[in-house]
């Protein structure tokens, strides 16, 4: 039987999140994909593969805009098996460094990787808790969220907005996992070609990343012994 898979931040066709959604879409599960405008690469799935893929609308800035898509996937499905929180967004002064990086840009950074994901757990969590079995919550996180590990001088914002999201993850963790009901980790996904570009020499398109994301998920969705923050080969990486 299929399972019901939530992938936030699924609109272009190079990157992760559109790619954990077609992988989900060919092994026959239903794919909720979510964008904060209208994808045409999303709406081209949609006719090949209709209503086992369906489209959401919602900003992870705007607390009532993920709650009114909360609202609108519960009169479509009274579960969800697997949510990834993969939506990402990132400053113009991403690349910068400490002293040329205009500091008041992270913030907002911040909120999308860290706060967003937050809000959208919190809305979609009854969905989650209805699931049959276990469900599970993976945050795509990156190992430019380690504090431990840390060796960059630019990218201030996005290793802040991780490092943010690693600490949820456990925040999360340490209030829902007595129950054993709602799973949830952080996890590196690699080094992807996000940008779909052919001479980036990062190993990983993002559709193959999606592919050993996929089988990480099946293989530890039930682990609630070991730790959060895992690597995309399932091994454990410091926070």
């Amino acid at each position: 039987m299929g399972k019901n898979v939530m992938v936030t931040g699924a609109g272009r066709a190079y990157a992760l999140g559109y790619n954990l959604v077609l992988r989900y879409l060919e092994a026959g599960d239903t794919v909720i994909a979510t964008v904060r405008k209208k994808s045409d690469d999303l709406e081209k799935l949609k006719e090949q593969y209709g209503s086992r893929l369906i489209i959401l609308t919602m900003d992870l800035l705007d607390t009532a805009s993920v709650n009114a898509a909360a609202e609108e996937l519960a009169g479509k499905t009274d579960h969800l098996d697997l949510l990834i929180n993969n939506a990402v967004g990132v400053s113009p002064d991403c690349d910068k460094g400490f002293f040329e990086a205009d500091l008041d840009l992270i913030a907002r950074t911040v909120d999308i990787i860290a706060v967003g994901t937050m809000r959208v757990i919190k809305a979609f969590y009854g969905l989650l808790h209805n699931c049959p079995g276990t469900s599970l919550i993976m945050n795509i996180s990156s190992e430019a969220g380690s504090i431990s590990r840390c060796y960059r001088t630019a990218q201030i914002d996005y290793g802040m907005g991780k490092a943010a999201l690693n600490m949820a993850t456990m925040n999360i963790w340490n209030t829902i996992k007595d129950e054993k009901k709602v799973n949830i980790f952080a996890v590196h996904p690699g080094w992807i070609r996000t940008d779909g570009r052919e001479d980036n020499p990062a190993p990983l398109s993002s559709y193959e990343a999606a592919g050993i994301l996929k089988d990480l998920f099946e293989k530890r969705a039930c682990d609630f012994e070991g730790h959060r923050f895992i690597t995309n080969e399932g091994e454990d990486y410091p926070f």
